[in-house]
């Protein structure tokens, strides 16, 4: 498990390019931590690390926006959905395992496929600004 700290916006943005740096086709990391806790600005560090040049949005009402840099990236947001709801999404079926799959609200999910790694984002009480990012899982060691 590592352990991290971002103190604005442009850190956690900043923090999610250098997590790009370690992704692999066949990442799944499951994004946890409450509304406002940066998930979707973390992933839109990520995203445009991996080389998209575009805006990145959160797929809040689409569930599924779907990007191509060296490998398909593919961005789900559960939070509309219930744990059934999400199951129906059929995210076995999304998934590429030559690509990337991003999941804000993974918690949402009963299962996830592909090699996953959890990242989970908390306030710091008193800072509204200060997150604690957590990352567990294979993207961990290629972090350090």
């Amino acid at each position: 498990m590592i352990k991290l700290e971002t103190e604005s916006p442009a850190e956690t943005y900043n923090l999610g390019r250098r997590i790009a740096k370690g992704i692999r086709a066949g990442d799944v990391l499951a994004f946890k931590g409450e509304l406002g806790s940066g998930k979707t600005t973390l992933i839109q560090g990520i995203i445009e690390g991996l080389g998209v040049g575009e805006r990145v949005q959160s797929p809040s009402f689409v569930l599924v926006r779907t990007y191509q840099a060296d490998f398909e990236i593919k961005h789900v947001d559960l939070y509309r959905l219930d744990p059934q709801g999400a199951d129906g999404l059929h995210l076995e079926e999304i998934y590429n395992e030559d690509g990337v799959m991003l999941v804000e609200w993974a918690d949402h999910a009963g299962w996830l496929p592909g090699t996953l790694s959890r990242v989970e984002m908390a306030f710091v009480p008193d800072d509204p600004l200060h997150r604690r990012i957590t990352v567990n899982g294979p993207i961990q060691k290629r972090l350090a």
